[in-house]
């Protein structure tokens, strides 16, 4: 199979520049200094551009062609990995390497002036450069789609979740609509008829927060020979599977966003941790696109470690911890507070009921940022008449509003669906998981997650990007495909029985 080892060689080659500019990402947004930002932006931009180029190398196309003549031959994992790269080669060929370095340096020059722009409110200030990045976004758009045969937002949405089509995600999102408006309206109610939970005595010390963070993500089985945590804009996972960068951020009035937010993060890393060792620097050790990914931090977030079984076992860890009125900190008190529900205008902040709702909101306004039927002057006044249609609130400002998120300036159009499409999987799957494993509520309220993480390693993990898809991979495990009354039974039971 000569063919398909040259090919695994090269790819080898690209996926070790594409680990040296994730790491160089993450630098960018925990420790670089100010004054780097323009040659980071270089540098990166130039490390897209060899990856680039490598793709688009003469050879690679008669190799690929080869290597599927050569298909009888290889293993599933090998027919697999061709597959994957023959996607990657299709969506790289699709666009010209000035266009590549050009969407790079202007999302970089977008990100480090959003740093800026969010607290002082300037969304005047932005919108420039957000036009610039939105401009581009637009024209990756357009030739992948043309290449691959498919509307633009659909070429968007295809780089972040293989497979997947407007048409599905409006199908989902259409199925959502149905009922959670409602449902998010008697959650409100039933809370509002309850007493209302004791406040958490505050304020919390920035450093114990992070070690009780430390402390809880050792407990998930986060290895930090592996990886590290530290603190950025916006939280997120990064680096490599043998060298993961988790990033969160804290604030002293409240310690419980810093603390989900990292049990988030680490459901990422700990995903990018249990990819298959045998397929590192290859397309088929890689995760299963987005929505899986996210269906792996929201399993450890709000399935697991918002579960009154992991409540029990963290109400004495935040005793210990912070101190205070004991009965604040008992196990029925903190539920209360992790399982509030409330039409908040920040998407992070957003309870699991509400947050598909913010989801939405985003989808809609980026397929016309695509299409060009929604300019970014315009945005701000877009953004709140949509959020108040569907979330029932209105931002104060364009800080709480439109610049919250920091995807759009860095170029992610077609991103936001595999949120709540994650939110889908991780309820489908733990419900597997709790059927599959004896003993998993005991064992979490124990504070003892290697069972779910076993389980999870085994059948989501270790698996790769083996199947053609995200529906294939949850009818292995599930028996069924994405699968919205799932997560619909999971609100009903947490927030209305």
């Amino acid at each position: 199979m000569p063919n398909y080892r040259e090919l695994e060689s090269r790819f080898r080659r690209i996926a070790v520049l594409e680990g040296a500019e994730a790491v160089l990402h993450w630098d960018a947004a925990t420790m670089m200094p100010k004054g780097g930002a323009q040659v980071r932006a270089e540098q990166i931009a130039g490390l897209k551009g060899l990856r680039h180029e490598l793709l688009n190398h003469p050879a690679l196309a008669d190799l690929l062609s080869a290597a599927e003549a050569e298909r009888a031959a290889l293993d599933p994992w090998q027919r697999a990995n061709l597959r994957e790269m023959r996607r990657r080669w299709r969506h790289a060929t699709a666009l010209p390497a000035d266009l590549v370095e050009a969407s790079s340096k202007a999302a970089s020059a977008c990100e480090m002036a959003w740093r800026e722009a969010r607290p002082a409110n300037d969304f005047a200030g932005l919108a420039p450069r957000l036009a610039e990045v939105v401009r581009l976004a637009r024209e990756r758009a357009a030739a992948k789609a043309a290449a691959l045969d498919l509307s633009a937002y659909d070429a968007l949405l295809d780089q972040y979740e293989p497979g997947l089509r407007q048409t599905a995600v409006d199908a989902v999102f259409g199925e959502l609509m149905a009922f959670l408006p409602d449902l998010l309206g008697q959650a409100i109610a039933r809370q509002r008829s309850l007493p209302a939970p004791l406040p958490l005595p505050g304020p919390f010390p920035l450093a114990i927060q992070r070690k009780l963070a430390e402390r809880l993500m050792a407990a998930l089985g986060f290895d930090f020979e592996y990886g590290r945590l530290d603190v950025s804009h916006h939280p997120f996972t990064g680096g490599v599977p043998d060298d993961v960068r988790l990033t969160t951020r804290y604030a002293e009035a409240d310690f419980a966003g810093a603390l989900m937010g990292t049990l988030h993060e680490t459901g990422h890393a700990l995903y990018e941790r249990g990819l298959p060792v045998r397929w590192r620097h290859q397309p088929v050790g890689e995760a299963m696109g987005m929505a899986m990914h996210e269906s792996q931090s929201l399993i450890v977030e709000m399935q697991a470690c918002r579960s009154d079984a992991f409540i029990g076992f963290l109400a004495p860890l935040l005793a210990e911890s912070f101190g205070g009125a004991a009965q604040a900190w008992a196990p029925a008190n903190l539920a209360r507070h992790y399982r509030r529900v409330a039409r908040s205008p920040i998407r992070v902040d957003a309870d699991e009921v509400s947050y598909p709702l913010h989801i939405v909101l985003r989808y809609r306004l980026e397929r016309r940022l695509i299409d060009g039927s929604l300019t970014v002057a315009e945005l701000p006044g877009a953004w709140a008449d949509l959020m108040r249609e569907l979330v029932g609130v209105v931002p104060p400002d364009d800080r709480d509003g439109c610049l919250q998120d920091i995807h759009w300036m860095g170029g992610d159009l077609g991103y936001f669906p595999t949120y709540t499409l994650g939110a889908i999987a991780a309820a489908q799957l733990f419900a597997a998981a709790q059927a599959a494993v004896p003993g998993l509520a005991a064992a979490l309220a124990r504070g003892d997650f290697r069972p779910l993480v076993g389980w999870l390693a085994q059948n989501v993990h270790v698996q790769g990007s083996l199947h053609e898809s995200a529906d294939a991979l949850l009818v292995a495990v599930t028996g069924r495909p994405l699968d919205v009354a799932a997560f619909r039974g999971h609100l009903v039971e947490r927030y209305l029985a």
